[in-house]
């Protein structure tokens, strides 16, 4: 693929293209991979948010967690794009969680770390995780092993996720930025990216919960999801739609520069006049 999903998802965000490939990604992971997490904003909702900046919600009680949360997260995606190259380190997954839960009622409790580890024991799906004073030393050792890798396959990318999750350094928000991290190293590794959708939440989780035991339930989960993002992405990739996209971008390019022109044109018309 040469990372075309990556260049057209930056070429799109670039153009703030409405109704694309980006648009559809950034919609679609933050409301899956917030709902998964127990937002009840719908998915009309959150496409509101990212458009407009405004949400309807008639009759129906909103946590303003929810919508700051699916605010950060796109301002997490444009950021996930720009560093999408880079080797995954303790300090971007660290930056992953502090542009991820900035501003939620989460950042005014004492004991709550925004953008560091979690300073209390926690379990997930019922199981111990490791211990808060052993947190960075394990996620070091994940790392070295993920990058001792001589080359990078979507069955490793899930398995760090597994690794990942299990060890859950932070108080919460962890499968939030597990799952950035899975896109954003599909699109390093030139990779189909997935997004886990909440319809599939369940198997998801027994995935993660299975895995230790047997791979293959988070595996066939994930390979699931990155068919349907493959259909997503053919769609939005077909050649007229390509076509249209490489002449809305020259246009873009080229109208800062005949607006010089007309100035300067502008400036000796009233010179001459003067």
């Amino acid at each position: 693929m040469n990372q075309e999903i990556l260049q057209m998802l930056r070429e799109q965000h670039e153009m703030n293209l409405p109704g694309g490939l980006y648009h559809k990604a950034q919609v679609m992971l933050a409301y899956n991979t917030n709902r998964i997490e127990g937002s009840k904003l719908t998915e009309e909702q959150t496409r509101s948010i990212f458009e407009t900046h405004t949400i309807l919600s008639g009759n129906t009680v909103l946590n303003t967690d929810d919508i700051i949360e699916t605010q950060n997260h796109f301002r997490a995606f444009d950021f996930m794009l720009e560093h999408a190259e880079e080797d995954l380190s303790i300090d971007l997954i660290k930056q992953f969680h502090e542009l991820l839960k900035r501003g939620t009622s989460d950042e005014r409790k004492s004991w709550f770390k925004v953008g560091d580890f979690k300073a209390l024991p926690n379990e997930v799906g019922g199981r111990e995780t490791v211990a808060p004073e052993n947190v960075e030393q394990e996620l070091r050792k994940l790392l070295e092993s993920y990058h001792a890798l001589s080359a990078v396959k979507v069955e490793d990318i899930i398995d760090f996720h597994a690794k990942f999750e299990s060890i859950h350094p932070f108080q919460d928000g962890n499968g939030r930025v597990g799952r950035l991290i899975m896109f954003k190293e599909c699109l390093k590794y030139d990779i189909m990216p997935f997004i886990i959708d909440e319809q599939h939440k369940a198997f998801y989780y027994r995935g993660l919960q299975e895995y230790p035991r047997e791979k293959g339930y988070l595996i066939d989960t994930c390979l699931s999801a990155q068919d349907t993002f493959t259909a997503i992405y053919q769609y939005f990739n077909r050649p007229r739609m390509s076509e249209q996209l490489a002449a809305a971008k020259v246009l873009a390019e080229r109208q800062p520069d005949e607006r010089n022109i007309h100035q300067s044109k502008k400036v000796s018309r009233e010179g001459f006049r003067g």
